[in-house]
């Protein structure tokens, strides 16, 4: 088991969904290096957050509940910021109350009103691998229906794509003109998608989702770094020891299994916010680069995009 590096390696962690551990798991991310954590709230509550320098963590909003839950989070500690929207498999909430118009506007205003920890509109987008959730034109409605917030509010979008890469080109494409810019987290995508959506002036996020193959590991080699950010999506998309990029991981800690669980322990199987750096180490070797130049660069262009324009 190899220690954690000592380096003074910074990172925000664009992606989590944090649950039952909560102090704990933010901690070790803090000790890491994590700066700023974009906080994605679900219906999870990790308890306890382990440790190279994570300086933020975003939580984003999943609806307008979570995203009211995310700001309470995020209001708990200067490193935590929230986004506000709705997610593409919870857009038939629009329509629950019959009121479509007020679920926007109760999301804008808990932008307006929030305006110190909000940093983007979002997670929406689409989702096609999860129509049981949600409808197809469901989907395309609403997610078009969210430019609003970001038009009013010129915050950049938190973007999300499953399966959905086409049409949601085509949709960010016909509202080019009504955002500041945005990120699509945990791309899965091809050469010829990143491509596209590099034209656009957008940012791929990069997680243990991004590089489970080698097709997935060439289309993240293809990115300019300039417009790479990286992200955990914690609980979800670790990286396995099948993963393609797997080889190039250095940096590991101790488990145990979730009813053997100790505290300092990660619970086995469960991504955490600190495993960022195992990310950055698959990016870097992919890609034959520093690890210290890449991570700075991807830290940068997260302050850029989510810090420097508010």
């Amino acid at each position: 088991m190899a220690a954690p590096m000592k380096t003074a390696l910074r990172f925000i962690d664009i992606g989590v969904n944090l649950t039952d551990d909560l102090v704990d798991v933010l901690q070790r991310a803090f000790d890491i290096g994590v700066q700023k954590v974009i906080y994605i709230l679900t219906v999870h509550h990790y308890h306890h957050l382990h440790r190279h320098t994570i300086t933020m963590i975003f939580v984003t909003g999943g609806n307008l509940t979570d995203s009211k839950e995310a700001l309470e989070l995020a209001k708990t500690n200067d490193k935590l910021y929230s986004t506000v929207g709705c997610h593409p498999t919870r857009c038939t909430e629009f329509e629950e109350n019959n009121d479509p118009d007020k679920y926007l506007n109760d999301l804008l205003q808990l932008v307006k009103d929030n305006k110190d920890k909000v940093i983007a509109i979002g997670e929406c987008g689409l989702d096609y691998d999860r129509f049981k959730f949600c409808p197809k034109e469901t989907q395309l409605k609403y997610f078009e229906k969210q430019f609003l917030l970001a038009e009013q509010t010129k915050l950049p979008m938190f973007l999300h794509c499953r399966n959905s890469h086409t049409d949601l080109i085509d949709i960010l494409k016909r509202n080019q003109d009504r955002f500041v810019g945005g990120v699509v987290h945990t791309f899965d995508g091809s050469k010829e998608a990143a491509e596209a959506l590099l034209e656009m002036g957008l940012y791929i996020g990069i997680n243990g989702c991004s590089l489970k193959t080698a097709e997935n590991i060439e289309v993240m080699c293809s990115i300019p770094k300039e417009r790479l950010m990286i992200e955990t999506d914690a609980p979800w998309c670790e990286i396995r020891p099948s993963h393609a990029g797997s080889k190039h991981i250095k940096t590991t800690f101790p488990t145990k299994k979730k009813e053997r669980w100790e505290k300092d322990f990660h619970v086995k199987s469960r991504n955490e916010p600190c495993n960022i750096i195992q990310v950055l180490e698959v990016m870097a070797g992919a890609r034959n680069e520093d690890i210290t130049e890449l991570a700075a660069t991807v830290y940068e262009n997260t302050e850029t995009l989510f810090f420097n324009q508010r």
